[in-house]
């Protein structure tokens, strides 16, 4: 653990374009900072004026930016002291003999849904109606309410993407989940069991956070949110195969 005055190595940020939703692509990089190593558990981030000055953007974009990795669980926020980089926590517990086609399935799907799922987000934020964004409101409702209950989450987790394929008013893209069928949700394929205990708090803030740039009719934030949705599962199983 580095201390809290400790000089890290320059951080690969860079400036960003200002076309490009600011917040959105100041969060990427930082967690691929995270992801990567140059930012190790315990270290504190760069001060708001820090990167404020290596990225170009405002102190507001910075906030708003680390108040997004605490809430996906990457960063804690220290009173007066900044913000720092938490231990990786395994999302699943010990997931015993799974066979390494069975892995390298789920891998393929996540893939696939990568490539569909993430444009089917953003023009869900320009397209949605105020019932489609009732039926991804309930999907989360519920989904709290399977893990507070410990009854069937996966129904709600997938209510959840069909309700957002529904909103891009496009029906192939809803055609596409219903094809993939429970094979859109992983975890159905695991033990109960398996499941680490913060694994679905994990899913409900992201599924709020692409909710919520839905609503906000902002397609870069829904796009990059349901992104780092899909793309964790997908590392989080790939790993399972290496």
């Amino acid at each position: 653990m580095a201390p809290p005055n400790a000089t890290l190595a320059p951080l690969s940020i860079g400036t960003f374009p200002r076309s490009k939703k600011l917040v959105a692509l100041l969060s990427e990089s930082l967690e691929r900072e995270i992801r990567e190593g140059r930012l190790k558990p315990g270290d504190r981030l760069p001060t708001e004026a820090a990167l404020s000055a290596a990225a170009g953007v405002s102190r507001t974009v910075v906030r708003e930016a680390v108040a997004a990795l605490k809430a996906a669980g990457l960063v804690e926020t220290r009173q007066g002291a900044g913000a720092f980089v938490l231990q990786a926590r395994t999302r699943f517990a010990d997931l015993g003999p799974i066979e390494r086609a069975t892995v390298d399935e789920i891998v393929w799907i996540l893939e696939l849904r990568l490539a569909v799922e993430v444009e089917a987000a953003a023009l869900a934020s320009s397209r949605r109606t105020d019932a489609d964004l009732a039926a991804i409101d309930r999907s989360i409702a519920e989904l709290g309410r399977a893990r507070t209950e410990a009854t069937d989450n996966v129904a709600p987790d997938l209510a959840f993407h069909r309700a957002i394929a529904a909103a891009t008013q496009n029906p192939y893209f809803g055609r596409f989940l219903d094809q993939l069928g429970d094979l859109a949700v992983p975890r159905r394929r695991l033990p109960a069991s398996n499941l680490a205990p913060d694994y679905l708090d994990m899913v409900e803030r992201e599924h709020q956070a692409i909710r919520d740039a839905i609503a906000a009719g902002d397609p870069d934030a829904a796009a990059a949110h349901m992104r780092r949705h899909l793309a964790g599962s997908r590392a989080r199983y790939a790993a399972l195969a290496s």
